[in-house]
């Protein structure tokens, strides 16, 4: 039984629309947070939501369509403001640091509880973090076009390799530690690694 069938719980607002599928994706993201993919169901969503389980179905056929949906919502409510702090290395360092501050617990629950999604759909890790990150403006990008107009940073290097060589190696600390990227680390990765790849010589 859901909350909406319980006859002693108020009635919810009624929401149709945009409104509605907000909530729902909402409520799914952070049931997915909250128990991890193997626990995650379409029905406990509904309960989360104050809705039924029909109106969860008419809108994403199974719990898989239902979390990458939820992903690109979540993904994209986290927007922030591009880094401008008038040097390649800050830049990256920041765009880092806030991935850091922002992303690193979702990351590690996508590592540790969704080993279910990834074998029942087929898919990797990046995949579902691709979601996550999608319609949004690529904040590396204007970074990198910044640093190439100030003389910081050769074009010709900037292949898709290189440029995501610091996520790269950030989402492996993540993955090896289960924890925040250290401060040090993230610098590390930007002054040792990074910046010698695609410096203009």
């Amino acid at each position: 039984m859901t909350l909406s069938d319980d006859p002693q719980s108020p009635a919810p607002k009624r929401r149709r629309g945009a409104a509605l599928e907000a909530a729902l994706l909402d409520a799914a993201w952070e049931e997915l947070l909250d128990k991890g993919y193997d626990r995650f169901t379409i029905e406990s969503v509904a309960e989360r939501a104050r809705t039924s389980r029909a109106v969860v179905y008419r809108r994403w056929p199974g719990k898989a369509d239902l979390i990458q949906a939820a992903a690109t919502r979540a993904g994209a409510q986290q927007q922030a403001p591009i880094p401008d702090t008038g040097t390649l290395r800050g830049d990256v360092i920041e765009l880092l640091s806030r991935l850091n501050r922002t992303r690193a617990r979702i990351g590690v629950q996508m590592i540790l509880q969704l080993g279910g999604y990834h074998a029942e759909t087929g898919t990797g890790i990046a995949e579902l973090h691709n979601a996550f990150l999608s319609d949004h403006d690529n904040p590396m990008q204007t970074i990198l076009d910044r640093a190439v107009a100030r003389g910081e940073a050769d074009p010709d290097k900037l292949t898709l390799r290189v440029v995501q060589v610091p996520f790269d190696l950030y989402r492996q600390e993540l993955l090896m530690t289960l924890s925040p990227v250290p401060d040090d680390v993230t610098a590390s990765i930007v002054d040792e690694v990074f910046l010698p790849l695609v410096a203009k010589r």
